[in-house]
């Protein structure tokens, strides 16, 4: 939305527990009518005009709004749907609920809203911010011309002539194959030392999302089957990484890791991209990219095929 990346999670969690305080203070009578119903519609008037807005921009309907984080994907357009129907029920119960009178407790409506915001900023604390990620331009490399200097020598008497006859190099085609693409900077180096040599598997995965443990089941049991397998490397988000254990054992297999924070995970996942995420890299170029649930998923056999692939085949 445009936030920095220092007011970004105080937000996030600021409105994270507003929604949480909504939701309880809809169960109890103090200003329902009056305040709680009227400003809960208006949120969620702003989280429709803002899902059709990203909706329109991204061209689709594909995605996971996060409404329920992982728990429950749902694209923007069901989003938009669901939330017009939690309009519709207020509406209903504004109009059903009498007229309130001019008593009312307003220290109960205050203090669910912080406690509710405290409790937030508890369940999930802020993490340090971790060092900005840039992604870099591939390398380029030059070979200079052979050239051959000349020396002129001043002889005073004698003369000097040159009977070395020249002989001029044969023309010939000379053909190299090359089996490998050019190395370049991938820009994941910070975090894996050797990403940009040879073949590799880069995945983006969430220790408690079920889809990212499928699609780490699917990458272990396509390495079972070929001794060739791009190396796989893992990047996690900061989010119940006490899972990672777990997340392991049921992919059946445990591969190099790190963890870094969710902001900063988001930038590496990409604009616009979500989780699972997986890239075919080699030598730091990058072929082929999955991400999220839909349409861009993660497709084992489709992996398969582009990894079979040779270096001339990608280059068309």
């Amino acid at each position: 939305m445009g936030f920095s990346e220092g007011f970004a999670p105080y937000f996030s969690r600021i409105l994270i527990g507003i929604e949480l305080a909504l939701g309880l203070l809809l169960l109890q009578r103090n200003y329902l009518r009056k305040f709680i119903i009227p400003v809960t519609v208006l949120l969620l008037a702003v989280f429709i005009g803002h899902l059709t807005y990203v909706t329109f921009i991204s061209g689709g309907n594909s995605g996971n709004c996060g409404c329920f984080g992982e728990l429950i994907p749902m694209t923007p357009i069901e989003a938009i749907i669901k939330n017009i129907v939690a309009v519709g029920l207020l509406a209903y119960l504004f109009k059903l609920l009498p007229k309130e009178g001019k008593n009312g407790n307003f220290w109960v409506l205050t203090t669910v809203l912080f406690a509710s915001i405290l409790a937030i900023f508890m369940l999930a604390p802020i993490q340090p911010l971790e060092n900005s990620f840039t992604v870099s331009e591939p390398q380029t490399t030059t070979v200079d011309s052979l050239t051959v200097d000349t020396i002129k020598v001043d002889v005073p008497v004698a003369t000097v002539i040159d009977t070395v006859k020249k002989v001029e190099p044969k023309k010939e085609d000379i053909k190299v194959e090359i089996n490998e693409p050019p190395q370049h900077k991938s820009g994941f180096k910070q975090y894996f030392s050797k990403i940009d040599s040879g073949r590799k598997t880069l995945c983006f995965f969430v220790p408690g999302c079920d889809h990212c443990r499928v699609a780490a089941k699917e990458l272990t049991e396509l390495k079972k089957t070929n001794k060739d397998f791009p190396e796989i490397s893992i990047i996690f988000m900061d989010e119940e990484a006490d899972l990672i254990p777990a997340f392991f054992k049921e992919a059946g297999a445990e591969y190099p890791y790190k963890i870094i924070g969710v902001i900063q995970f988001w930038k590496v996942l990409g604009s616009g991209k979500d989780t699972p995420g997986v890239k075919y890299l080699w030598n730091g170029n990058e072929y082929k990219y999955y991400w999220g649930i839909t349409d861009d998923k993660f497709d084992p056999v489709d992996y398969q095929k582009w990894i079979n692939k040779s270096y001339s085949e990608l280059k068309k």
